[in-house]
């Protein structure tokens, strides 16, 4: 006996049950259709609230237009009806991110039209599943309040389960494009056994099993494709081949190689570095900092998930500890195994000779002890001639909050606060937890984006960081893929002025350690700024509250 005999004889006379349990599926499939087509949309396009806010806000509307469509369906088309739209429902959840990528890079200026079409047409059809259902489930549940309350109930526990499943479970284990897939299946599978189950009902019967049989081998060719589907979709958006291409459950990691062997590294489609000018970034904001304070035994490193940060840092030999904490665990060890990697960051993150390697778990609730009594090199000489690097994967507003401990020299190396969560990390509140964790003479950096082509967003930094507790000083330089860009150095107001720290930095003669670019003079000639560019009277200072510097990032660069 097969399986649907099997379940169709458990169920027999039952009908209720089974449409509870499509509604079940349906309800859990829809929202995350709805989560995946906003995280891809977000992804492509950027400013991921707004594409959240809207392509739900107009799933939601359609999906009132669909439940109010369904009522031209004929009573005795009814079950043709549900499972003609729960087989194309799972052929376009599936093929929509695919056909988002390859439409983005073949057809930018057409994306808009593909992108509604899809979330416009997956909305009807999710609008129509209820009042179907209802109206299936009034020939076995005649009563309307009974009806009406069974299968609601069962769409809204099914749009929970899926929320949970789809934040838990699918993102954190798939690709974004083999999360629709898996999705897809469902829909398929309510499709495939209502099919079966109520036979008797359907009218066209063969053409429905056909069409279903059709998106099922559809679905399956696809799933063991989509990776290189993907790739080959993602091409059309980078110049240089693709050589590596991944998501994680925070970001969208790709790689590229130019036919000089020169690695571009991309999140979710913004360019984080150039090998071929990477290191000026690097050299300014490692080397910088690191000349002007006095002693660095003690550093932190937030964000430089790449390793190349750590890779500057460990140029120094008195350097006997770092810690690095970045989001993405994928990151660091991506950083720690891909060749390209480990081939610019020079093994920064793998044991070796100079350095020691221990990946720090920190959990809910618990602190973080940056120094321990086994660390000979604190406060008692016994140096040791291995730096001790700890890799710490969590947020870092969390985890400022809960180290102990004082640092010699902090390095923020956070991207640009192109998104709300990361605004955080920009904020007053974030600065103040930093200053607590400069040791007396101890002096941090901060990247800062550009301070031409986003002006508001630079000074809004600096002006943060000194109503924090902070005395800052600002600094740029030309990285070629970037253009113009700034950091802004600081020391604890009670210890350092700005002229203190402009003294420093103006009395270095050498650089410590061997640079490819960074020289004495050149940190000099970064101090300069044209007239009136550090004029900050009309600037706000970035809160948690307010998350004015993420207003300010994208009103500068969607000017540019």
């Amino acid at each position: 006996m097969s399986f649907l005999q099997i379940l169709r004889q458990r169920l027999a006379g039952n009908e209720s049950r089974v449409l509870y349990l499509a509604m079940l599926t349906m309800g859990a499939s829809g929202l995350a259709f709805e989560y995946t087509l906003s995280k891809i949309s977000g992804d492509i396009l950027g400013n991921s609230v707004q594409q959240w806010a809207v392509i739900i806000g107009v799933m939601m509307f359609f999906m009132g237009i669909g439940s109010d469509v369904q009522k031209y369906v004929a009573e005795k088309n009814l079950f043709d009806a549900f499972v003609f739209l729960e087989t194309v429902l799972a052929l376009a959840g599936a093929l929509g991110p695919i056909v988002f990528i390859y439409i983005y890079g073949l057809f930018p200026f057409h994306f808009v039209l593909v992108q509604y079409f899809f979330i416009i047409a997956i909305g009807l059809i999710i609008g129509m599943e209820v009042p179907l259902v209802s109206r299936l489930n009034a020939r076995f549940l005649p009563e309307l309040r009974l009806n009406l309350a069974a299968v609601l109930k069962m769409d809204y526990i099914g749009a929970l389960l899926g929320a949970l499943a789809w934040i838990f479970l699918l993102v954190p284990n798939y690709e974004l494009s083999r999360v629709a897939f898996l999705i897809a299946f469902f829909n398929w599978g309510v499709a495939l056994i209502s099919l079966y189950f109520f036979r008797r009902q359907v009218v066209r019967g063969r053409l429905l099993a056909a069409v279903n049989l059709l998106v099922g081998l559809t679905l399956v060719v696809g799933f063991f494709n989509v990776d290189r589907w993907r790739i080959d979709a993602e091409q059309y958006l980078y110049r240089d081949r693709i050589v590596y291409s991944h998501t994680t459950p925070y970001q969208h990691i790709v790689l590229t190689e130019g036919r000089n062997g020169d690695i571009s590294c991309y999140i979710n489609g913004h360019l984080q570095f150039y090998s071929g000018d990477e290191f000026i970034y690097h050299e300014n904001l490692v080397h910088t900092v690191m000349n002007a304070a006095p002693v660095h035994a003690n550093v932190l490193i937030l964000g430089g998930g790449d390793g190349l940060a750590l890779r500057e840092v460990l140029k120094y030999k008195d350097v006997r500890r770092v810690t690095l904490c970045d989001l993405d665990p994928q990151m660091t060890q991506l950083a720690a195994e891909n060749p390209f990697f480990r081939g610019l960051n020079r093994d920064a993150l793998n044991d070796n000779e100079r350095v020691k390697v221990v990946e720090a778990a920190v959990s809910p609730g618990e602190s973080y002890t940056v120094f321990s009594k086994n660390d000979k090199y604190l406060w008692r000489g016994g140096y040791d001639s291995v730096a001790t690097v700890h890799v710490v994967n969590m947020d870092a507003a969390r985890f400022v909050e809960r180290i102990s401990g004082m640092y010699d020299v902090i390095i923020v190396d956070f991207p640009d606060p192109n998104a709300p969560d990361l605004a955080k990390l920009y904020s007053k509140t974030f600065y103040e937890h930093l200053r607590k964790k400069l040791s007396r003479d101890g002096l941090m950096i901060q990247q800062s984006t550009s301070p031409y082509h986003a002006r508001e967003v630079f000074l809004s930094i600096g002006k943060t960081m000194r109503d924090a507790g902070l005395s800052t000083v600002p600094l740029k330089d030309n990285v070629p893929s970037f253009g113009e860009w700034g950091w802004w150095i600081a020391g604890r107001a009670e210890n350092y002025s700005p002229g203190r720290i402009k003294k420093a930095l103006r009395g270095i003669k050498n650089i410590a350690v061997e640079t490819r670019y960074l020289t004495a003079p050149l940190i000099r000639a970064n101090l300069v700024f044209p007239r009136d560019a550090l004029n900050d009277d009309d600037i706000r200072v970035n809160t948690l509250g307010n998350s004015v510097i993420y207003h300010y990032y994208l009103n500068a660069w969607q000017n540019e």
